[in-house]
């Protein structure tokens, strides 16, 4: 389930920012503009270059590109105590603000399966240093069963949330 973000903030996204229902609209719009849709997630927690680098290369795999963003909890289950150091509703609003993305969703689970069965994207885009063999099998799968492909981007090097928290505790 994906949730609905208030409002709040007087300054304009570039982005918009999605609840799950208004996804399943957006979606269909694209399919009907016949627009090449581009998905990726993630955390964002710190947002830094190599996050930037990431989702602007993204872009150039489509024509709209629409980021899943991870709940709280589910930063948390994956990152550990301490983090996010920010909430999800401002890492949101703030990957929503990057020119580059066209939409922003928040989703509570640790995997992205449910967020791809909506999205339907022609191609996801993941990074790191695996082969989308290595994908978590039912976020490989959702891709798939929608017809689309898993690409994977080499990260920016010594770029990282956790590395920045440490130079930070330094």
């Amino acid at each position: 389930m994906l949730r609905v973000l208030g409002g709040g903030s007087r300054f304009a996204v570039m982005g918009i920012l999605l609840s799950w229902e208004k996804l399943a609209r957006w979606r269909q719009e694209q399919k009907k503009a016949g627009r090449k849709v581009v998905a990726t997630n993630g955390c964002f927690d710190l947002l830094h270059v190599g996050h930037v680098r990431f989702l602007q290369e993204a872009k150039g795999m489509g024509e709209v590109l629409v980021v899943g963003v991870n709940g709280d909890a589910s930063v948390r289950e994956l990152k550990g105590d301490g983090r996010p150091v920010n909430g999800e509703a401002e890492r949101a609003e703030v990957i929503a603000a990057l020119g580059c993305v066209d939409a922003v969703v928040i989703f509570p689970e640790k995997r992205a399966t449910h967020f791809l069965e909506e999205v339907r994207p022609e191609v996801y885009v993941k990074g790191g240093d695996y082969q989308p063999e290595q994908l978590d099998p039912g976020e490989l799968a959702a891709v798939q069963a929608g017809g689309g492909t898993v690409k994977v981007l080499k990260l920016t090097p010594g770029r990282s949330t956790s590395a920045v928290l440490q130079k930070i505790k330094k």
